[in-house]
C-alpha cells in the first residue's frame, strides 16, 4: 500500500453493547491500485467481546471475504462496497433482533 499520507480514515467506529457483542468499522480511502483497485480498504466486523466473530467483511488482504461463525464464506462474491455495507448493516439488524 502507499505511503501513509495517501491515505484518508473515512470511518472509524467501534461501539460494545449490553449483550457482549461488539462492532468495529474501519474504512480507508487508498489510492487505486492492483491490491485495491476501488481505492477502499475496510473492515466491517461485529462479533462477540470474547471475539467470536458473528459476521465480517473485509478486503485486508486485497481480497473481498466474507466470514462467519464458521469461517470464510467460500461462496461469497463481492456485490460492490455499498452492497456490501448494505448487507452487512442488514444482518446485524438481525443478529441483534
Amino acid at each position: 500500500m502507499a505511503p501513509d499520507e495517501d491515505v484518508r480514515v473515512l470511518e472509524d467506529t467501534e461501539r460494545r453493547f449490553e449483550d457482549g457483542t461488539a462492532l468495529r468499522v474501519r474504512v480507508l480511502a487508498v489510492p487505486d491500485s492492483e491490491k485495491f483497485p476501488d481505492g477502499v480498504k475496510y473492515r466491517l466486523h461485529y462479533g462477540t467481546e470474547g471475539g467470536k466473530t458473528l459476521i465480517r467483511y473485509d478486503n485486508s488482504h486485497g481480497v473481498h471475504e466474507r466470514h462467519t461463525p464458521n469461517g470464510i464464506d467460500e461462496d461469497y462474491e463481492f456485490p460492490g462496497y455499498d452492497a456490501v455495507q448494505e448487507r452487512f448493516w442488514d444482518e446485524i439488524e438481525q443478529f441483534r433482533d
